[in-house]
């Protein structure tokens, strides 16, 4: 018997060392480095006969402080990802929505050290060349025909600006899948399936967990593409590994804390006879020194960049202590990213996110690695106009964030379960507002009003807002491209710097303008 050992990381997102950078020697149980250590030792060990695959599913470039340096900076080493990744020898790679949020230009760049094919079977577009190189691969090992097909989330249209996928088209991973699944199984013996998505059902009784939008469609293809052995996919960040409705699935969570394996075992004839899925903890691993010696000067960098001064507070703190209060109650932090974005936008009304709990805000001396770590993500900003009723409706989902337990306000479980989505939870500013929690979800805004006048459900209002939400994302639809008025094509993070820059002492200021009744 032969074992076939497919080796998966996915979402690491820019996590090459084990640290989150908080401090400079903060350390973590999670990286890149650690991954590789954890791939090697499954190499080593393999049988002679063994066969193993190696594959990165997605979301590698983008994502930590480390990652924003090189995207930042001019002089950094843009292919030093794909340095990493094909010293690993990879076998093959899938593009992952956070790829596309430098643009493609950058995209190419990161990949030009790249010695292994990546696959996009459903990205479509004369702007493929340089950033897919074909719908699947087939690899001989031992005799044995290994067909890869990649495939990532479709719903990517609605989160990137427009700019940064020109020329693009993303449709259904489903039902690309449909189409390559039974022409591969003619010319392979194995049929592996890398997806950059999720599950969008629970995987053993089929019963939704989201919005059907398209974002995820796993659950549709270990149940309805016939002859997928293997399954591997990204994107939610969950910690998944089982064989479910007769496919081994695994997604190894984010940042490096494992690997995935899926182990099938083929008889003489090349046939699956058993299968398995397991996830590699990289906790205990130690960094492989060999990758590391190719980072250390950028690590250095990335260092002494992120404790760079760029600013002072006076005033109410913008420290985040507690971040479920924040969120229930305002915080100075949320309010003054709401102001810089209404600056920018030239609106007197804007919503933010506390988009996780380790976000810390920002001290009395303002460094640039506070900054990241509180605002880690790409998003440029969006100005929208809405009507009054849409703007309700929006407040509405963010007010279903909230449960009642007693007297005891919690997280409802719909934004913890599968994945963790605080940042779908958003503030604002410029309006004042009132929640309910007593009211059944949908009707929990009580009170809406702005400049001291009730909101009228066809009065138009500007709102400033990052893409991701100004596109729909987080299940957002009353947002949409089709409202924008204007876009400010920079980043929330050049953003602040350069708010910092035209006021070098910030003031703090209480968020008051809305409450939450328990």
């Amino acid at each position: 018997m032969t074992h076939l050992k497919i080796l998966s990381t996915s979402d690491v997102h820019g996590y090459v060392y084990p640290t989150g950078y908080s401090t400079p020697n903060d350390k973590r149980d999670f990286g890149f480095l650690k991954a590789a250590t954890v791939i090697d030792t499954v190499r080593q060990e393999a049988d002679p006969d063994d066969i193993v695959l190696t594959i990165e599913n997605g979301d590698w470039i983008q994502g930590s402080p480390f990652a924003a340096y090189i995207a930042k900076h001019d002089d950094a080493p843009r292919d030093l990802f794909t340095q990493l990744s094909s010293a690993m020898a990879y076998d093959a790679g899938v593009l992952g929505n956070h790829e596309f949020n430098y643009g493609l230009s950058y995209l190419r760049s990161c990949e030009a050290a790249r010695q292994y094919p990546l696959l996009g079977a459903n990205i479509q577009g004369g702007q493929r060349a340089g950033i897919v190189d074909a719908p699947y691969t087939i690899l001989e090992r031992g005799g044995v025909k290994i067909a890869i097909l990649g495939l990532t989330t479709a719903y990517i249209p609605m989160w990137e600006a427009a700019g940064h996928i020109e020329g693009l088209t993303f449709v259904s991973a489903f039902t690309t899948a449909q189409h390559w699944v039974p022409r591969l199984r003619e010319l392979a013996d194995v049929v592996i399936v890398a997806y950059h998505g999720g599950l969008e059902a629970d995987p053993l009784t089929g019963d939704p967990t989201e919005r059907l939008t398209g974002e995820n469609e796993g659950y549709q293809l270990m149940t309805a593409v016939p002859g997928i052995d293997a399954l591997i996919t990204g994107h939610q960040h969950r910690e998944i590994a089982g064989v479910y409705q007769g496919v081994p699935v695994t997604q190894p969570g984010e940042k490096g804390v494992a690997v995935g394996l899926i182990d099938l075992e083929l008889d003489a004839h090349h046939q699956v006879v058993t299968h398995r899925a397991e996830l590699l903890s990289t906790a205990q691993a130690t960094p492989k020194r060999a990758l590391q010696a190719l980072t250390t000067a950028t690590e250095a960098a990335v260092q002494a960049w992120l404790d760079q001064p760029i600013g002072q507070v006076t005033g109410a703190s913008l420290v985040v202590t507690d971040s479920f209060d924040a969120r229930l109650h305002g915080h100075p932090y949320l309010q003054f990213v709401n102001e810089v974005a209404m600056d920018a936008g030239q609106t007197d009304i804007a919503l933010t996110s506390l988009f996780n709990d380790d976000v810390r805000g920002l001290g009395t001396h303002v460094t640039m690695r506070q900054l990241l770590n509180s605002y880690g993500y790409p998003n440029t900003l969006v100005v929208e106009r809405l009507t009054g009723s849409a703007l309700k409706a929006a407040l509405e989902r963010s007010a279903s964030f909230f449960t009642c337990e007693g007297s005891t306000v919690k997280v409802n479980p719909a934004f913890i379960y599968p994945k963790l989505q605080l940042y779908n939870y958003d503030v604002y500013s410029g309006i004042d507002y009132t929640f309910d929690l007593h009211q059944p979800i949908g009707q929990r805004v009580v009170d809406l009003s702005y400049h001291g006048q009730p909101i009228q459900p066809d009065q138009e209002l500007l709102i400033a807002v990052n893409q991701y939400r100004g596109n729909g994302g987080g299940d957002y639809p009353m947002f949409a491209a089709s409202k924008i008025v204007r876009e400010i094509n920079v980043d929330m993070v050049a953003l602040i710097l350069d708010y910092f820059e035209h006021h070098p002492v910030v003031t703090g200021k209480p968020q008051t303008n809305f409450q939450v009744r328990a």
